[in-house]
């Protein structure tokens, strides 16, 4: 048997200690775009999980270098409009190898906003061209605390660039939130997979 940092043991096969807390994925929803204006996840955020994570696949828009976007609702998604206060960077390099870099990007970020914020981008539209990455909540449902979120996505901009970039805030409102909309800022979704899940 191991012992690892502060005390924690490690029975004979490797495996956790029994009280040692530990998380699993559970698949809720999957969504697929066809043309989509957007993908709205209005059922299934609640108080069963106390976080939940979306996960985007190959997202590929119908317009050319347009970010991905999200927001959050608080009334089923009658209305997107939760204020937000957040952060933005990323990374880029090209596949030429000219240019690498590391910014922030206070255009994208947001302070005190209702609107949907970027988190993917501007992705191109070539056949093999698209965005993928996760996006975790954390406690939506509560009726006390704010609603932290993380993001971290890769798109492929045109210009064949990788820029991978890191999104995240809070929704600042006490009231439980219960839909999420995910969309570009510009034309539709043409294709891509979105799935939701509840962290146990």
């Amino acid at each position: 048997m191991a012992v690892v940092s502060g005390g924690t043991t490690l029975i004979d096969n490797g495996a956790l200690d029994a009280g040692v807390p530990s998380g699993s994925l559970i698949l809720l929803s999957t969504q697929t775009a066809s043309a989509s204006a957007s993908i709205d996840f209005t059922s299934g955020i609640d108080s069963t999980y106390d976080s939940y994570v979306f996960k985007f696949i190959n997202i590929h828009p119908s317009v050319d270098d347009v970010n991905f976007t999200f927001n959050m609702s608080t009334d089923g998604g009658s209305n997107y409009n939760v204020t937000k206060t957040t952060t933005y960077f990323a990374t880029i390099h090209n596949e030429n190898d000219v240019s690498a870099s590391l910014f922030y990007s206070t255009g994208n970020d947001l302070a005190q906003s209702s609107n949907y914020q970027n988190i993917g981008g501007g992705t191109g539209t070539d056949n093999d061209q698209n965005c993928s990455g996760y996006l975790q909540i954390f406690n939506p449902s509560s009726n006390t605390f704010i609603k932290h979120f993380l993001t971290k996505m890769n798109s492929i901009q045109a210009g064949d660039v990788s820029i991978n970039v890191f999104t995240a805030g809070y929704g600042n409102t006490s009231n439980p939130v219960n839909a999420i909309s995910f969309k570009c800022v510009y034309g539709n979704i043409d294709d891509g997979i979105i799935k939701m899940y509840g962290v146990s």
